[in-house]
């Protein structure tokens, strides 16, 4: 099953509406993000708690890394860029960190509130290679801008 993204945005959007709470609104975009596709072994978010360091926040799935400095791996560079990252192959990414040995491809996409300030980046795994694409990209993006209003 593969995910429709006009769908759960308006499935998301119906949930979170006229929610202000970012943890609130992290964890229900996880949640609904995570069950409509087989292909996510691993949604969530890392939050940024401090100058270029990410924490972990809502998810689901197996455990993740605790913290992420934005000088490692895709998360980081997520954040650090400002721009989506999209690895079919985590192993060929060279600064790749490995919270899950499961991880095999890697989609992620910053977070931007209504004034443009970075709340985070959204982490999705797979256990697949290759297993995103850019129409998943613009999908996510779109969610993202609609909850967060960046």
């Amino acid at each position: 099953m593969r995910i429709d993204y006009a769908e759960t945005g308006k499935i998301i959007a119906a949930l979170t509406h006229d929610e202000t709470d970012v943890v609130a609104l992290m964890a229900t975009v996880a949640c609904e993000l995570h069950h409509a596709d087989q292909r996510f072994d691993w949604t969530g978010f890392y939050r940024v708690v401090g100058p270029d360091v990410l924490k972990i926040g809502p998810y689901q799935g197996g455990h993740g890394c605790l913290v992420i400095p934005f000088s490692r791996g895709v998360c980081g560079a997520a954040a650090r860029t400002g721009q989506a990252q999209l690895v079919d192959d985590v192993d060929a990414f060279a600064d790749h960190i490995a919270c899950s040995t499961s991880t095999r491809s890697e989609i992620v996409v910053p977070v931007r509130d209504k004034d443009g300030t970075l709340l985070g980046v959204l982490d999705i795994d797979s256990d697949q290679k290759a297993a995103f694409d850019t129409a998943d990209v613009n999908g996510l993006d779109r969610i993202l801008k609609d909850v967060f209003g960046g």
